[in-house]
């Protein structure tokens, strides 16, 4: 992020990712394993901002904290995801997972940091 920078809503960061990860699926090699990892992968990538869309329309702060945790947990589901593939693949598709690896240890991370704010302002 450049200095003075907004940083980007994380919304329309999710919405990239998860676009990038279809990207990604559709160049796979189409065996049997990639066809499972891909299913696999695809739900847990678009439930990332899916959830976060969820949260910006929720009624309460349960509610927005239910639903940011979960997507939360969907971007560590898909980062697993991830490694399987990076490491079932060739050393071509590694090459190319790398920045998409990146970011989604950036989003669980900014989740992350969400939720600890969340938590804390909930005490």
């Amino acid at each position: 992020m450049t200095e003075g920078k907004k940083p980007e809503d994380i919304r329309q960061r999710t919405f990239r990712f998860a676009i990038a990860v279809i990207t990604l699926c559709r160049t796979l090699p189409k065996d049997e394993v990639n066809r499972v990892l891909t299913n696999q992968i695809i739900r847990s990538a678009t439930s990332i901002g899916a959830n976060l869309e969820e949260a910006s329309g929720a009624r309460t702060r349960p509610e927005f904290t239910n639903c940011t945790n979960i997507a939360r947990r969907e971007a560590r589901e898909t980062y697993y995801w991830l490694k399987i593939i990076y490491e079932t693949n060739s050393q071509t598709i590694k090459n190319r997972m790398e920045d998409l690896m990146r970011e989604a240890n950036e989003i669980i991370s900014i989740l992350t940091s969400t939720m600890k704010k969340l938590r804390v302002n909930t005490s």
